[in-house]
């Protein structure tokens, strides 16, 4: 029996040229999925009769001699708040299970099964998306594969454990203020969290709309651009996608940096990251000939406005369960979402008013910069339980703490990736570089990227499972 991992461009390769075949494929990654995940418990649930079908309309296709569509016979999987159609969507909760199945699949899902992808399961997550840690009291922690004592990071846990377990090699999370930079980070895989509003969110259990995004996590940066390629395109019945801005980055990951401003951000993002992130952070810089320090303004306020947002909108759309099946929520988050729907209505306003303020200073900004460098997360993956983090002699509680770099990124909207750094004295644990350009500009992020995994200093390793 084959167990080891799949590697996803190696997979897509060998598929269209004949040398696997989509159910091959598929079998390794159902093997590799039952031998390790009692050992990470990424998974929530398994769609393998349906991958089953979807592996064989794929290899139907390659006997009719048909040319292939550019994600053939991949397995992948999705975070658990993603509608998979005939199954209920569970959002990490256990309050969701009395709902009504899906009667179709997410849009993201739909377009990756049009890609030939194959999908083989939903994916552990904090409850609701509110959380870093996917410590989930319902389903059980999601274990880090590299250190099974350690958090996976979250809220999309699951979808960084399973691409580093190398069960698939590509998953779909949300990020709304880090939740799929912090889990890249913190399992060592590669993330995207696209601009806001690129990809359609449409079929999804929402956390915050107004800075909830979609996006991939993936075992190289190749299949990290093509699952984002294959995602874009217009959504009339989601009115936050916005459907002008589309742009394939698949074919521009080779072309370097060259003639790229390239930065790092200093200020908050170095005083609230320990040495070993800042060396992560150095060794991109490095290669990326990044040698500038610029300052990000307003960071720490964006983050407290984020929290505001985050915590006003999460509480209000959760209202009525509060009230009526208290006792059902996940302990680590029912105390924010009172506390979020009790906010004064002004809090909001004024949150929303700042972000606004914000945008225009971030995007003034990078129109002098093309991509930004800074730590992913300010620590490597804490211990499963952790409640105080030591940030250089400053105790600062962990759950909240380890989005502490992703927050004000994500509220000003732009693009963001994740390469995976393994820098000294983490004990051999991963800590991700983020790569930040203007809004709409995934490309710059993405060749950054491909820059850093060509010179080796960004990459997967084998997780001892």
């Amino acid at each position: 029996m084959k167990t080891g991992a799949l590697e996803g461009l190696a997979v897509v390769r060998a598929i269209a040229a004949g040398e696997l075949s989509a159910a091959e494929a598929l079998q390794q990654a159902i093997d590799r999925i039952e031998a390790t995940d009692g050992q990470v418990n990424a998974f929530t649930g398994r769609s393998f009769a349906r991958a089953r079908a979807e592996a064989a309309a794929v290899d139907t296709r390659r006997a009719r001699g048909e040319t292939l569509p550019p994600l053939a016979g991949l397995p992948y999987a999705v975070k658990n708040l993603f509608d998979i159609a005939g199954g209920v969507t569970l959002a990490g909760s256990t309050i969701n299970r009395s709902n009504a199945p899906a009667a179709e699949d997410a849009v993201l899902v739909q377009r990756l099964r049009a890609a030939g992808a194959v999908l083989v399961g939903s994916l552990n997550m904090d409850e609701y998306a509110y959380g870093f840690t996917t410590e989930n009291t319902h389903y059980g922690p999601c274990r880090n594969p590299h250190d099974r004592t350690r958090i996976a990071g979250g809220s999309s846990g699951g979808s960084g454990a399973a691409v580093a377990a190398g069960q698939v090699p590509l998953a779909l999370g949300s990020d709304t203020n880090g939740s799929i930079r912090v889990p890249a980070s913190l399992c060592g895989v590669w993330g995207l969290k696209p601009t806001f509003g690129r990809l359609s969110r449409r079929g999804t259990y929402p956390f915050v709309h107004s800075l909830d995004h979609l996006g991939p996590l993936a075992d190289s940066v190749e299949t990290l651009a093509l699952s984002y390629d294959a995602m874009q395109g217009a959504d009339a019945l989601d009115p936050g996608c916005h459907a002008l801005h589309v742009q394939a980055v698949s074919s521009v990951l080779g072309t370097g940096v060259q003639g790229l401003r390239i930065g790092v951000l200093g200020g908050y993002f170095s005083d609230h990251a320990t040495p070993a992130a800042r060396a992560a952070v150095a060794s991109a810089a490095a290669i990326l000939g990044a040698n500038d320090s610029v300052e990000w303004p307003d960071a720490a306020l964006a983050r407290a406005a984020a929290f505001i947002v985050g915590a006003s909108e999460g509480g209000t759309l959760h209202l009525n369960d509060l009230r009526t099946r208290v006792t059902e929520f996940e302990p680590l988050s029912v105390d924010r979402f009172i506390a979020g729907a009790l906010q004064p209505g002004a809090w909001y306003v004024q949150a929303q008013r700042f972000r606004r303020i914000y945008r225009d200073k971030v995007n003034a900004l990078l129109r002098d910069w093309d991509v930004l460098l800074a730590p992913a997360t300010p620590v490597s993956a804490p211990e499963i339980g952790t409640e105080w983090l030591d940030i250089n002699g400053t105790q600062m509680p962990c759950r909240p703490t380890v989005g502490l770099l992703t927050q004000p990124i994500s509220f000003a909207g732009c693009p963001v990736a994740v390469a995976p750094m393994w820098p000294d004295g983490t004990g051999g644990m991963p800590i991700g570089v983020q790569l930040i350009a203007a809004p709409w500009r995934e490309d710059l992020c993405l060749r950054a990227a491909a820059v850093l995994q060509r010179a080796g200093v960004a990459h997967l390793r084998k997780a001892p499972l």
